[in-house]
Formats: C-alpha cells, sequence, structure tokens
C-alpha cells in the first residue's frame, strides 16, 4: 500500500498572496493578481490528477512522466492560463513560435514567429542556468518549483507535494546569454543558458517567493 506520504503529497501547496512582490515590473498589463490566479489554477489542476491517480494505485504525475516533459507541462500551463485573466496578453498562436505570450492585437492573428515583444514563460527545477534553444533578447519569466521527479526512488527519497518555489522575471538580452552549439557528429540539442547577468537582473525583479 502506498505510505501516508505519498498520500499526503498528493495535495501540491497553494501559492501564498501575501508572498508576491507587489512592488514587481511587469509589462503589458500583466500583475501579480494575474500570475497568482494562474499558479493556483495549476496547483489545482495537479492535485485533482494526482488525487484521482492514488484512488486508482497509479503513481504521482510528475513521478511518471520525463522530468523535462513535466516541466513543459507547468510552463504550457500557465502561459495557456496567464492570458485567461490578462487582457494585455494573448498565447502565441504561431507553432513553436517565440515568444510564448504576445501584446495583445500587436501581431496579425496574434501570430508571430519571432518576435521581439511578449513575455517567455519557463518552468524550471532549477534556481539558475535556465535554458532555452537560442539567446534572445526577450522579457523572460522562469516559475521555480520543486517537487519528485521520475527519477526519485520514493523508497528512499520521501514523497514530498509539488510547490512554486519562486517566480522571478526581466528583460534580457542575448549577452544575458551563454551559447552552447555542435561538435562534429554530435547530435546534442542545441542550448542556450541564462548567465550570472540575467539571473541577476531577474533576481532583482523576484516576483514571487515561497515562505516555505
Amino acid at each position: 500500500m502506498p505510505s501516508k506520504w505519498e498520500k499526503l503529497a498528493c495535495a501540491p501547496m497553494m501559492p501564498v498572496p501575501d508572498s508576491f512582490n507587489l512592488e514587481a515590473c511587469l509589462p503589458y498589463g500583466l500583475t501579480t493578481e494575474h500570475i497568482y490566479r494562474a499558479m493556483k489554477d495549476f496547483t489545482e489542476f495537479l492535485g485533482l490528477i494526482n488525487q484521482k491517480l492514488y484512488s486508482k494505485g497509479i503513481p504521482r504525475l510528475e513521478t511518471i512522466i520525463m522530468t523535462a516533459n513535466f516541466s513543459s507541462i507547468v510552463g504550457e500551463f500557465l502561459h495557456m492560463r496567464i492570458p485567461h485573466y490578462c487582457e494585455g496578453l494573448v498565447r502565441n498562436r504561431y507553432h513553436n513560435g517565440h515568444p510564448d505570450l504576445l501584446p495583445a492585437g500587436r501581431f496579425p492573428e496574434n501570430s508571430a514567429q519571432h518576435a521581439s515583444e511578449g513575455i517567455e514563460v519557463k518552468a524550471s527545477r532549477h534556481q539558475q542556468g535556465w535554458q532555452g534553444h537560442n539567446p534572445e533578447d526577450t522579457w523572460l519569466m522562469v516559475f521555480v518549483f520543486d517537487s519528485n521527479k521520475q527519477s526519485d526512488d520514493l523508497s528512499l527519497v520521501r514523497p514530498k507535494p509539488f510547490v512554486f518555489r519562486e517566480v522571478l522575471g526581466a528583460r534580457v538580452t542575448k549577452q544575458d546569454w551563454s551559447f552552447a552549439g555542435r561538435k562534429g557528429q554530435s547530435r546534442r540539442t542545441i542550448t542556450a543558458s541564462i548567465t550570472r547577468s540575467g539571473c541577476d537582473k531577474m533576481r532583482q525583479n523576484w516576483i514571487y517567493r515561497s515562505p516555505e
């Protein structure tokens, strides 16, 4: 039978309204209230799924999906819900377009393959070094979370509930990224990572910090 810790871990920890930075600089009419509501929606969504899985004797979603794929689910959900609350932003309707969110009414059919205006949304378990495919001049918002992952051996690692640890955001430039290409016959995915300068910009404009 699943442990009592596994049952408790099926109830994600809700974001705390009083832990948002009301002085954070946010673009396009976005507010901390909009961000809070989107985070709350995801937390409730994950709780519903995990509690149903538990009732069927199935492990939690975050422990059965590959680590990177789960982070993508978190990010996709958030950039789907933020425009639901913020009238100044829309989802970029271009497949794999950049950035994820566009200023409402700025682009034809709210679609842009690549634009310097808008917000790129990422979710990560890491507190720095966030990755993208290319160095970009963009407004970047990162949702840092903590949870168990697929590689955890839950007989050794105690089950723990999902929690948003912090939300950071700022406009970064290409100089705030380090680029890692490919050499020779390598098939590694081309990536760019936020450097110390980019992390510093985003931490200076922190949006949410969990009281945990």
